[in-house]
């Protein structure tokens, strides 16, 4: 009998440990990711120890790369590139954020949309209009020789790049910071004051000390997004600036060598998952959904280090303030926050301010100002079957990428709300994971595994290729938004005799509306806006709209693009207000 029970219990303890409770919502999800990005991913970095030919073990790839000058500094010219771009992303984009931060909500709000539209704007009209921006007749060529000045080579060197990949990340930078800033209570600066510190010993001790987590949350995304870049160098840079991405296409492109191309982006995953693992470790990977840091503060020489540190920038703070005092006065002191911040926008919107004019010119070249206006261009798009088939396309795969990245996504964050379980962090970290890893390590693995079952050159292949990419984001706005959520409503519907699908559905999704919204419009973003998947898994047939605009970009360029980009960046903004009517009627 005492046999049998503890039989019984052995089974009952058996079954605990086995039951997921809510965490088997998130099983389509954990499938999906499993298939079309874990094993591609996997498969693609054991390539890079293979000799195919031979079918053996070989470590011959990573010394190719170890013993040849130029890939190896274009590994350590990538990390260089990548890294300056999160510093100066970081540099510009917190006295932003800290500006935006103050701002009363409504007045935040509008200046919010005015940075989230030039980061949904796609890469490539960015890239676009920075061409016709420094180019070498380009506007600002043409404004220094007005004024007699020389025009400096801004083109086709470092210059060029980090112009166009600062104002690619920073966007970025400051919408990951924000959020962080407007959660600190800036009484605690208050009192800091009170109790006799100086304001710049109140800032760098408290309220950024508080920000940190922002900080490094923003670094870790623009750095990793940095390291895969290669539309920016190929278009603004010169030789020295090729980075690791473009070594990886051309290597499967042009040579068909899978497994260099594998080795290649081992090196660029390594990176990004040891960046990863640091953030990891000091501040927990949660808190790139918004949730606090659950990682002591800590002791030890590092903290001391960084104390010390903070002290020392308060002090060179509170020196420059004296010596700046008799120059700006407390006005210009007053003024000078919102006159940068001002500035950075400048910086952030002058592509649209320079392609949309040449979108009407009447010239056949690239001239700002244009010589004259008129709708040639926009008739020779809309008149075109490719740029139209190409553009329908986009649309069609990106609303496929919505529906299923949203859905996916919704259930794993409801899931990971809801438990409790032990592997919620190994989900959380999955579901994050293809945000984490480079886009053209999955671009490529995904390139091998679709040639393989037949899905290059196909609808489906695209959808699947950018629902992996979208779900990451997808993941972060629902999750976001569920943490807050009220579940007693939940128990209370089911008290009144409510089953789960309809609780589900008329209880807790239309409170987190917002975020299912908010989900969508970010995976139809990442979509239509989508390059790397386009350029291997399309084919050559069936073209996207971005993978269009880079083969004209690649071949000439003419003012059909400036049209071209007007039209996207008209969608971009018809996307937004959508959105932005649809959270205010759900409040």
């Amino acid at each position: 009998m005492s046999a049998a029970i503890l039989h019984g219990h052995a089974a009952e303890t058996a079954r605990r440990r086995l039951r997921f409770g809510p965490l088997w919502l998130a099983a389509p999800g954990l499938a999906f990711l499993a298939v079309f990005f874990l094993y591609p991913v996997l498969r693609l970095l054991g390539l890079s120890v293979q000799d195919l030919d031979a079918g053996t073990w070989t470590t011959e790839h990573y010394t190719r790369i170890a013993d040849t000058g130029v890939y190896f500094r274009v590994l350590l010219g990538t990390f260089r590139i990548a890294g300056l771009t999160a510093l100066f992303s970081l540099l510009l984009g917190y006295p932003l954020a800290y500006w935006l931060a103050q701002l009363p909500e409504r007045r935040r709000g509008t200046m919010v949309l005015a940075v989230m539209v030039p980061f949904w704007t796609s890469y490539l009209v960015k890239t676009f209009a920075w061409m016709i921006i420094l180019g070498r007749t380009g506007v600002i060529s043409r404004l220094l020789s007005a004024g007699g000045l020389p025009a400096p080579e801004m083109l086709h060197n470092e210059f060029g790049v980090m112009v166009g990949m600062v104002h690619a990340m920073l966007p970025l930078a400051v919408l990951t910071m924000l959020p962080v800033m407007t959660g600190i209570d800036r009484r605690l600066v208050q009192a800091a004051e009170t109790l006799g510190a100086a304001p710049g010993h109140a800032f760098w001790l408290v309220y950024f000390q508080l920000s940190l987590p922002g900080v490094a949350a923003a670094g870790l995304l623009t750095f990793i997004s940095s390291l895969g870049f290669f539309i920016v160098p190929a278009l603004l840079g010169g030789p020295q600036q090729t980075m690791l991405a473009q070594l990886i296409i051309t290597q499967i492109q042009e040579m068909l060598n899978w497994a260099f191309a594998g080795a290649l982006a081992t090196f660029m995953l390594a990176a990004a998952l040891v960046t990863c693992w640091v953030y990891d470790r000091v501040f927990g990977l949660s808190t790139l959904s918004g949730e606090g840091s659950r990682r002591g503060s800590g002791g030890g020489r590092l903290r001391r280090l960084g104390l010390r540190l903070l002290a020392g920038m308060a002090a060179a703070t509170a020196l420059a303030a004296r010596l700046a005092a008799p120059v700006l006065g407390p006005r210009g002191r007053e003024r000078l926050p919102g006159l940068y911040s001002a500035l950075v926008m400048v910086f952030l919107v002058a592509p649209a301010l320079v392609v949309v004019p040449i979108a009407f010119t009447s010239s056949p070249f690239l001239d700002f100002p244009p010589p004259g206006y008129g709708l040639k261009w926009f008739a020779v798009y809309f008149q075109s079957d490719l740029w139209l088939g190409a553009t329908l396309r986009s649309f069609g795969v990106a609303f496929a990428t919505a529906v299923l990245a949203t859905l996916v996504a919704g259930l794993a964050a409801l899931a990971l709300a809801r438990s409790t379980s032990r592997w919620r962090g190994t989900i959380f970290a999955l579901f994050l994971a293809p945000m984490i890893v480079p886009r053209i390590v999955i671009a490529v693995g995904l390139f091998y595994l679709f040639a393989q079952i037949g899905l290059v050159a196909t609808d489906l292949g695209l959808v699947i290729g950018h629902t992996v990419l979208a779900l990451p984001f997808a993941f972060v706005a629902i999750a976001a938004v569920v943490k807050g959520h009220d579940w007693r409503l939940d128990q209370a519907a089911a008290t009144l005799g409510a089953n789960r699908l309809q609780t589900l559905l008329r209880v807790t999704v239309p409170l987190i509306r917002g975020g299912l919204v908010a989900a969508f419009l970010f995976a139809f973003i990442t979509s239509f806006d989508e390059l790397t998947v386009a350029i291997f898994v399309s084919g050559g047939v069936k073209t996207t709209l971005p993978k269009q605009m880079w083969d004209d970009m690649i071949l000439q360029l003419n003012p059909t693009l400036a049209a071209v980009s007007v039209v996207v960046f008209l969608i971009v903004m018809a996307l937004l207000v959508i959105a932005e009517r649809l959270r205010r009627s759900g409040r």
